[in-house]
């Protein structure tokens, strides 16, 4: 699928593990390096060129969540932790470092390479789920569609690829709530499974940066039981 490089990169120390799933996902068109070793992992990430990481939490050499920090800085393609930790702050951790999605082994290797699928989706069509590039000016917020850049308070705003599709629909929309279901829908083209966090934790990333509260947010709202709400006049004087 990739014209540079390979599909996806997994970084996963059980051999065994790692060679059925790579198997399993080679047999369904896609192609597979694997490392086993997370103080390898930002060299082989180099020399491959991956389109997605599957990225394990529990690693020799270097720790599968300051992997996936080093990867963000320099990687706006998908990255989903593949681990056996479960719990949910584990999940919010990882979403937190980047993550855009999370897998909780023993996975069924059909359900994983939806997900797999799902996220290269995404890397393939961009944001074309998204009306035509229109730039936005909300206050002190003005968003450039066209050039995928964000200002706040005449200060850039450094997002990743995800994190600005996430705020140019909710900016598109502002004044509705827009349901996890619509925004999965909207830029992944799949439909909310219930159980995936990676939303939530783009969002608290955008409030974070946005300069929004993150006990009581005023810009992004989290309308409780429908999703989520971007308040039009919530941003300051016009930049």
């Amino acid at each position: 699928m990739s014209d540079t490089g390979v599909d996806i990169l997994l970084v996963e120390d059980d051999r065994r593990l790692a060679e059925l799933t790579a198997e399993y996902l080679r047999q369904n068109g896609m192609t597979v390096a694997i490392e086993s070793r997370g103080d390898r992992a930002m060299a082989r990430f180099a020399a491959e060129r991956p389109l997605i990481v599957l990225l394990d939490l529990m690693l020799p050499g270097t720790d599968g969540l300051t992997i996936c920090r080093e990867l963000r800085e320099q990687f706006d393609g998908p990255i989903l932790i593949f681990t056996a930790r479960d719990s949910d702050i584990d999940q919010v951790i990882g979403l937190e470092a980047g993550a855009d999605d999370y897998v909780c082994k023993p996975v069924d290797p059909m359900v994983l390479l939806a997900r797999t699928r799902a996220l290269l989706r995404r890397v393939g069509s961009g944001s074309k789920t998204l009306p035509a590039a229109t730039d936005i000016e909300l206050g002190g917020l003005r968003i450039s569609a066209s050039a995928q850049e964000v200002w706040l308070d005449g200060n850039k705003v450094p997002l990743t690829t995800h994190e600005f599709e996430l705020l140019l629909l909710l900016a598109r929309n502002a004044g509705q709530v827009l349901s996890r279901d619509d925004i999965f829908h909207n830029l992944r083209g799949i439909e909310y499974d219930g159980l995936d966090r990676s939303i939530d934790g783009r969002i608290s990333k955008l409030r974070k940066k946005l300069q929004d509260s993150a006990s009581e947010p005023v810009r992004i709202k989290t309308v409780w039981g429908k999703g989520y709400l971007l308040v039009p006049d919530a941003w300051g004087d016009q930049a």
